[in-house]
C-alpha cells in the first residue's frame, strides 16, 4: 500500500509540475495527458459539484445556475494522519485555507482571473489540493457541464468547446477500454477477429 501512496505522491506531483510549465494537455504531445486521473463528466447542473463535495465531505465548490465550472479544477486529495482538514492552492503556494468558504471564493476569482466575469471557458486547470484524514489519496478532474446550447455571453462554438475540453480528458480512457475489451473478447472468442 504504502508504494501504491507514493505512486499517486508522484503523480500529483508531476501534475502540477506541468500545469507550472504551461501542459495543461488536449494539444498533441502531452506528459499531463499520460498521467492517470479521474474525470467527473456530465451535464451542466447534473450533480457534478455534489458528488465531489461528497467524496471530500465538505461544501467548497461554487454554486449557481448555468455555467459555473468553467475552468478544470484538478482536486487532489491527500489523506493525513490526524489534524484539521485543510486546503492548498497551486496559485497561492504556502497559503493553508481552513475555512472552506474560502475555497469556494478562491476558485470562483481565479476563473474569474483566466475567463474574466463572463461566462467563458478555459482549459487552464485549477489546482487544489485538500488535506484530510477523512479522504483517500486521489485525482480528480472537475470538468465544465456539457451543454446544448449557447446562452447570452457565449461564443455558438461553447458547446463543441466543452465537448472538445471533455474528450481531450477522456479519450485515452476509451482508447485503453477498448484495447482491453478487444483483448478480453479475443480470448473468449477468438474467431471473432479472424476476418479482420
Amino acid at each position: 500500500m504504502a508504494t501504491m501512496e507514493s505512486l499517486i505522491g508522484l503523480v500529483n506531483r508531476i501534475q502540477r509540475a506541468c500545469t507550472v510549465l504551461g501542459d495543461h494537455g488536449g494539444e498533441g504531445m502531452s506528459l499531463w495527458e499520460a498521467l492517470p486521473s479521474v474525470a467527473v463528466v456530465g451535464g451542466q447542473s447534473s450533480g457534478k459539484s455534489s458528488v465531489l463535495e461528497s467524496v471530500v465531505g465538505r461544501d467548497f465548490l461554487p454554486r449557481g445556475s448555468g455555467i459555473v465550472t468553467r475552468r478544470p479544477l484538478v482536486l487532489q486529495l491527500h489523506k493525513i494522519d490526524g489534524g484539521s482538514d485543510y486546503a492548498e492552492f497551486l496559485h497561492t503556494p504556502k497559503k493553508k485555507y481552513t475555512d472552506f468558504a474560502s475555497v469556494r471564493k478562491e476558485i470562483a476569482d481565479e476563473t474569474d482571473r483566466i475567463t474574466g466575469k463572463s461566462k467563458q471557458i478555459s482549459n487552464i486547470p485549477i489546482h487544489l489540493s485538500i488535506y484530510s484524514p477523512n479522504v483517500v489519496n486521489l485525482t480528480l478532474i472537475d470538468l465544465p457541464g456539457l451543454t446544448k446550447v449557447a446562452v447570452e455571453g457565449q461564443p455558438e462554438s461553447i458547446v463543441e468547446d466543452i465537448e472538445n475540453m471533455v474528450r481531450s480528458y477522456v479519450e485515452k480512457v476509451r482508447i485503453i477500454s477498448n484495447f482491453l475489451v478487444e483483448r478480453r473478447h479475443s480470448f473468449i472468442c477468438p474467431r471473432c477477429f479472424e476476418n479482420k
